[in-house]
């Protein structure tokens, strides 16, 4: 595709996010991109370091991941939680037979001293990727969630093994507070940085807390892509965490609040843009299927950008 973005950088989360930037890794090659994802939903598991989003975007991108469930890897047994489980131990996050390579490998190399930057971007060269995948800082940096009755929980404890249930008050973050020099380094020389259809309280904040990070985006030209559609979240937790956090209904609008300066533009479902009326705003079919539905959204997404003064 033809496009006058030299290097585009993504703020990406999970499933959604993951799905958004395999289009615009079709779409671009991998040259002009760079994804920095969420790593404040890690955590240590079975004594191994998981870094949930950051492997569903380079499976993702590897073409290697689940096409129905969005995340892990196409074609997966689970023959070891089995085991676990009849052991006694926890099953209660899933964890593939073939998966466990790459905590096993990141996890030892982590031991070893090595960052998770380097590691991160040596798995994605075994992988063949090409474009950059950067956890957005090499430290931990963890999600909380304060519930209502229970407490604090850290993330995977509420939305895994508790599947959400406990009413949430806010949401903050722990550890690590400044993004790495590569992160500061691509988003300094990007000149379009795209916020992808992820969670924003839980997968993109968690990047936009870092020091530095909000500074420079709001010198940048900064396009998001709405995680909802027609009132829904696609995925997640997201539909039940807008009311609770902010006392209104999902909507795309709502998205647009939560980021405020900055955005330059939005991209929609078609029908939800008719209530975003504070910045320019491009309706559209968001919702992502294969390869195809993908790349034509990416595309749309760059050329609407480029309209943008």
């Amino acid at each position: 595709m033809s496009t006058p973005f030299k290097s585009v950088v993504a703020l990406s989360g999970g499933v959604g996010g993951a799905r958004f930037v395999h289009g615009l890794y079709g779409a671009l090659g991998g040259d002009a991109l760079s994804v920095v994802v969420n790593t404040a939903d890690d955590f240590e598991h079975w004594g191994l370091w998981v870094c949930p989003d950051l492997d569903t975007v380079m499976y993702t991108l590897a073409e290697v991941s689940n096409p129905e469930q969005g995340w892990g890897l196409a074609g997966e047994t689970f023959e070891a939680m089995g085991m676990m489980a009849r052991l006694g131990g926890e099953s209660w996050f899933k964890l593939g037979d073939r998966d466990l390579a790459t905590h096993i490998t990141r996890s030892s190399r982590l031991r070893a001293g090595e960052s998770l930057t380097e590691i991160t971007a040596c798995m994605n060269k075994s992988l063949g990727v090409r474009c950059r995948i950067l956890p957005m800082c090499d430290l931990p940096c963890q999600s909380r969630i304060e519930t209502l009755e229970e407490g604090t929980l850290d993330f995977q404890e509420w939305f895994v093994r508790r599947q959400g249930k406990p009413a949430l008050r806010r949401v903050f973050f722990e550890g690590e507070t400044t993004a790495s020099p590569q992160v500061l380094q691509r988003l300094e020389e990007a000149d379009l940085i795209v916020l992808t259809p992820s969670n924003p309280y839980v997968s993109i904040d968690p990047v936009l807390s870092l020091k530095g990070v909000r500074e420079i985006l709001e010198r940048k030209r900064v396009v998001g892509v709405s995680p909802i559609v027609e009132g829904r979240a696609v995925k997640g937790p997201l539909g039940a965490m807008i009311p609770a956090l902010t006392g209104k209904d999902p909507s795309a609008s709502v998205i647009v609040e939560h980021y405020g300066t900055l955005l330059d533009a939005m991209v929609t479902e078609t029908g939800d843009h008719t209530s975003i009326t504070s910045l320019p705003v491009l309706g559209t079919n968001t919702i992502m299927g294969g390869r195809q539905d993908r790349e034509r959204l990416a595309r749309e997404v760059l050329e609407f950008a480029e309209t943008l003064r």
